[in-house]
């Protein structure tokens, strides 16, 4: 009936525009007062219809997410376009996502074929508009800033239109298309969109950090499965030759790489390639890195995979998480633990929230109370999330286990097993894989032997003993009371004998230099990775720092250990809580690893001196850095200034999201950040606030909230090279030219406009509407758009942040 009083109108008209009971006045040309009468009654005769078959809307139209219900359909009614849920957790709503979806009746099968900005999250109180100047914009109304722009202002824009392809168009005079999704392709293809080079599709993420997986077309026109960008698990294979213009997917089921001259030079083809009766297809990169075609079954009213470019899903990097194997029962792929926790194993396990499987990290082999053992598995591969430290050598498979078992710096290796004799070592304990009858290979995991295990042992060699022998031999029981007596003085005096050995060895070592009792040795020098947190004396790491007599900055100062290792100790001068707490934290910041973040590798606590002990960084701070660009006057190279930014906001990421609790920095700034010899940053000082006084006096924000302010600060000096941003006319850097920020190229200049835009964001005064560190990180990488920020932006100049 809707649809019918709409055609009889001939009238393209803006729905779900109104809020409440009030309503937006439209003119309607020379029949207005008749034509509107006539349009009020066919809208009360649908009874206001929630949603309605249309095929565009004019400038000034609107979606509130207040009304999530009221959605604009194109004119098939297959596609929707307006606010729909994100990821909804246990006590724990992810916000809102704004896009196109499938509106085909059942909730599970209106899947979302774009989102804005790659499924960025708003909060309830957001509107979508069509602007008056022709910008599609995501609204915050609560902060009254826009949130995502399609740049489309002075285009001449003159209305939107979501087509029946799925694709939202922006378009000007004579129907000219001016903006598309189809463009800006999110996790999905939809029959006859195309991808070019450097377009990519992300897997969605159920987390607000970006997914590791990715669907990307490079400039050689190959297609490439990745894993963090530099994992490739799948590609396409061209000849030399082939110049590829694009990547389409077409109604017929069938993806192919096209080239200049519209041919076909590869493509592969669904299960029901030309099938007729298929109405709705539709390539996705799922959340489980696997790219598939689906295919709509109109009778159970359900989506059906057609082809999937990874058959076997263990094949897939990383596709069960750290510490966990994948491989194939009756039902498909499941997830299993690198080894049960059983009575025996289970102590040698720790709580390690970071993988994706749940599993449980193994204790370092540094920390074995006894020696390491190594574990067998068959027709299993084994490698290293990061850092892929592989060796690969000509080993036998008993070669290739003995080999690990004596090198400290192996924590697993798989032999391949296949006649080849590769053995790859893997010197990273952050492992994964998969099993599968299918694979020769074996693979060992090299693990802390459990004491008791040990004792379990030794009790039943006890009891294979029997000394109660003597009474069966007829013994008087004078001579059993005496033999017994006899026993018992024996045992005393050699339990007395012993207790002296103990003590003269325990006297004697205590003469013996402070250096030979550091327990780092060579294992250390061998192995840069070893993670031995060791415990240090006053008297030790006095020694160590020759009477802290190299003082590196305020309460830090340089050390070696034997074999020249150097290391660095911050004094803590507040520490407020109490031992067994320190220990506890200690233990936490030494169980985490990034490649951003400075190891901790020791701590001391006593009352003349308690230290935290890190690896020593070599080339100094991100802050004395800048100071020598800036005496230089070279102004830095941009690709390293962004590689540092994005390195330290990676590691913030980690902290605030991949540990198993939020770990806040707590005092991010240039002298916290330290740069490798490879200028790799390496965050320091991190999660502090654990032991110092001033962290709980300090602001009623949530610390997080303060760490991304302090990061948009950090990336404004990063890329301005001044220390005090604050008191600087910040948009001007927005719009200088190339020429002034010596910027080589485009490219170079859109990511740097895009790195000072999301560091404006980051320093908004309001906590609520800072982007979270996932957002930055995505921004940061390219792969989320930002907007520039409004002028009437305003920052925080205190210190609370």
């Amino acid at each position: 009936m809707c649809l019918a009083w709409l055609k009889l109108l001939k009238y393209e008209i803006p729905t779900k525009h109104f809020k409440g009971n009030s309503f937006k006045t439209f003119y309607f040309g020379r029949f207005g007062s008749v034509l509107a009468v006539t349009l009020f009654l066919g809208f009360v005769l649908c009874g206001f219809c929630a949603e309605f078959p249309m095929v565009s809307v004019p400038l000034g139209f609107k979606i509130s997410s207040f009304d999530r219900s009221r959605t604009w359909v194109s004119q098939n009614g297959i596609f929707a376009f307006g606010f729909f849920e994100g990821c909804r957790k246990v006590d724990n709503f992810d916000g809102f996502v704004v896009g196109v979806r499938y509106n085909l009746g059942d909730k599970g099968a209106n899947l979302p074929v774009w989102t804005v900005g790659g499924g960025l999250r708003v909060s309830e109180n957001s509107t979508v508009r069509l602007s008056l100047d022709g910008k599609l914009i995501l609204f915050d109304n609560s902060s009254g800033l826009i949130v995502w722009s399609s740049n489309t202002s002075g285009l001449g824009v003159k209305k939107a239109t979501l087509l029946d392809n799925g694709n939202l168009v922006l378009m000007g005079g004579g129907d000219i298309v001016l903006w598309s999704s189809f463009s800006s392709p999110t996790s999905t293809l939809l029959p006859g969109q195309s991808l070019h080079f450097p377009q990519t599709l992300r897997a969605p993420s159920t987390k607000s950090i970006s997914s590791y997986y990715s669907f990307v077309i490079r400039s050689t026109g190959e297609l490439t499965l990745l894993w963090e960008g530099n994992v490739t698990y799948w590609r396409t294979h061209l000849g030399s030759d082939a110049i590829v213009r694009e990547a389409r997917f077409d109604f017929s089921g069938a993806l192919s790489l096209i080239d200049r001259d519209n041919r076909t030079v590869w493509s592969i083809r669904s299960e029901d390639y030309g099938d007729p009766s298929v109405s709705l297809r539709h390539l996705r990169i799922d959340s489980d890195g696997n790219l598939r075609i689906y295919s709509w079954d109109s009778l159970p009213q359900s989506w059906r995979v057609r082809w999937q470019a990874v058959e076997n899903q263990c094949e897939v990097f990383g596709s069960c998480g750290l510490y966990s194997l994948c491989s194939f029962n009756s039902t498909g792929p499941v997830c299993d633990c690198l080894y049960q926790d059983s009575v025996t194993w289970g102590a040698a396990l720790s709580i390690m929230g970071s993988s994706a499987s749940g599993c449980r990290k193994m204790v370092d082999l540094g920390n074995c109370k006894m020696k390491a053992t190594v574990l067998t598995l068959k027709r299993t591969v084994l490698y290293g999330l990061y850092p892929p430290e592989d060796i690969d050598m000509m080993l036998s498979q008993e070669a290739c286990k003995e080999y690990c078992s004596n090198d400290t710096t192996c924590i697993a290796a798989t032999s391949k097993n296949d006649g080849s004799g590769v053995c790859t070592i893997k010197r990273t304990s952050f492992i994964s894989g998969y099993r599968s009858p299918s694979v020769p290979s074996f693979s060992f995991l090299k693990v802390c032997l459990v004491p008791q295990a040990v004792s379990d042992m030794g009790a039943n060699h006890f009891n294979s003993s029997r000394p109660v022998a003597l009474v069966s031999k007829g013994l008087g029981t004078k001579k059993v009371i005496g033999a017994i007596t006899l026993i018992v003085l024996v045992t005393g005096m050699g339990f007395f004998a012993l207790e002296m050995l103990v003590f003269l060895y325990i006297y004697q070592r205590g003469k013996v230099k402070v250096k030979a009792r550091i327990p780092f040795g060579k294992d250390t020098e061998m192995n840069s990775h070893y993670s031995s947190l060791i415990r240090l004396s006053f008297e030790e790491i006095k020694e160590l720092t020759g009477n802290f007599s190299n003082q590196l900055g305020p309460s830090i100062y340089k050390g070696a250990f034997p074999y020249k290792i150097p290391f660095i100790a911050k004094v803590l001068d507040t520490v407020v809580t109490a031992e067994k707490n320190f220990r506890v934290a200690v233990s936490t910041l030494g169980g985490m690893h990034h490649r951003n973040l400075v190891p901790l590798k020791g701590f001391c606590f006593e009352a003349k001196l308690k230290c935290l002990v890190y690896e020593y960084v070599p080339n100094g701070s991100l802050d004395e850095w800048l100071d020598n660009m800036n005496q230089n006057s070279n102004g830095g190279n941009w690709k390293q200034k962004l590689d540092i930014a994005l390195g330290v906001a990676q590691a913030l990421a980690y902290l605030h999201t991949e540990c198993q609790e939020c770990v806040a920095h707590g005092n991010l700034k240039l002298a916290n950040v330290l740069l490798d010899e490879k200028f790799i940053p390496k965050v320091t000082d991190y999660g502090l606030g654990k032991f110092l006084e001033e962290e709980a006096a300090s602001s009623s924000q949530n610390p997080p909230e303060r760490d991304i302010y302090m990061l948009g600060e950090m990336l404004l000096q990063i890329l301005t090279g001044k220390k005090d941003v604050l008191c600087c006319n910040l948009h001007c850097l927005v719009t200088m030219t190339n020429e002034e920020l010596k910027l080589e190229d485009c490219h170079e200049a859109e990511t740097v406009e895009r790195a000072v835009r999301i560091a404006l964001w980051c320093m908004q005064k309001q906590p609520f509407l800072r982007p979270s560190i996932g957002e930055v990180v995505k921004v940061l990488e390219g792969s989320l758009s930002v907007d520039r920020p409004p002028s009437t932006f305003a920052f925080r100049q205190d210190q609370q942040h």
